[in-house]
């Protein structure tokens, strides 16, 4: 498999970035995410991680009642990637 050049990686990561600020203030799991850029889930998974470690988006890891996720994710856009959004449209 070809490994995919750092710039594609951005771009990507930017689409994830506008995908989650499209429909914030809510919560998506990463297999959503992953069927709406039609990319494998792997892929976002670890493309999220370093999104998450950038501070531009947060991993929630436990449902609305509060019990931990055993292997899901949701994420959302941190709100410092929110207001940066928000300046630019």
């Amino acid at each position: 498999m070809p490994k995919i050049s750092d710039q594609k990686i951005e771009k990507i990561s930017e689409q994830i970035l506008f995908h989650l600020y499209s429909v914030f203030p809510k919560q998506v799991f990463t297999s959503d995410i992953a069927k709406e850029l039609a990319r494998d889930e792997e892929f976002m998974k670890k493309l999220l991680e370093k999104l998450e470690k950038k501070e531009l988006v947060i991993k929630i890891d436990k449902n609305p009642q509060g019990f931990q996720y055993s292997r899901r994710l949701r994420w959302r856009i941190s709100n410092k990637a929110h207001e940066i959004y928000k300046k630019h449209q």
